[in-house]
């Protein structure tokens, strides 16, 4: 009984010692767990919000080529409403389905700011499905556009906690030049 009760502190230092390493193990397990879900959300949420953003600007871009063609826009490749309206119903079919996800997993700012963008883009379409020919109505459309776009981008930054990116603004030549176009 003497042995056994010289060897129970270093019994006691195993047990407390195992009971320790396995807490330790436990808790980096969960938190490796943690920081691994999250970054999976992340990656999600940016896939995403790129989907968003890459829908949105097909019907951005049909709206330049339909604008350009109506003698708004500098687009160097125009297209007549009628070529266009299939693919701008498409381009609009396809934004409800990232619309959603983007609701579902985006945070507050970021969806807002993407309902400010479409809104944007939603008005560009009415514009060119009335075959209006104003172009100074059509570039303040543009620069609102090209804002909405510009917060939406810094919101998805934000929210994914990213270094500020380039904004993406060159200026666009007038009507009839055959400068660079800013899609």
């Amino acid at each position: 009984m003497a042995s056994f009760l010289q060897q129970l502190p270093a019994l006691i230092g195993v047990v407390i010692g195992a009971l320790g390493s396995y807490l330790a193990l436990a808790r980096s397990d969960r938190e490796r767990f943690r920081r691994e879900r999250a970054a999976r959300w992340e990656e999600r949420r940016l896939a995403v919000y790129a989907d968003y953003a890459r829908t949105l600007k097909k019907s951005v871009v049909l709206t330049y080529r339909v604008s350009a063609h109506l003698g708004n826009d500098p687009h160097p490749h125009p297209m007549p409403f009628t070529e266009a309206e299939p693919l701008m119903a498409e381009a609009t079919d396809g934004r409800d389905p990232t619309g959603e996800a983007l609701i579902m997993l985006g945070s507050p700012e970021v969806v807002e700011a993407a309902r400010t963008w479409v809104t944007v883009v939603m008005e560009m379409e009415r514009f060119v499905r009335t075959a209006t020919h104003e172009p100074r109505a059509w570039l303040a459309l543009l620069e609102r556009q090209r804002a909405a776009r510009q917060v939406y981008y810094g919101a998805v930054r934000a929210d994914l906690e990213l270094p500020p990116g380039h904004a993406a603004r060159w200026p666009a030549a007038p009507v009839g030049d055959d400068g660079p176009d800013d899609a």
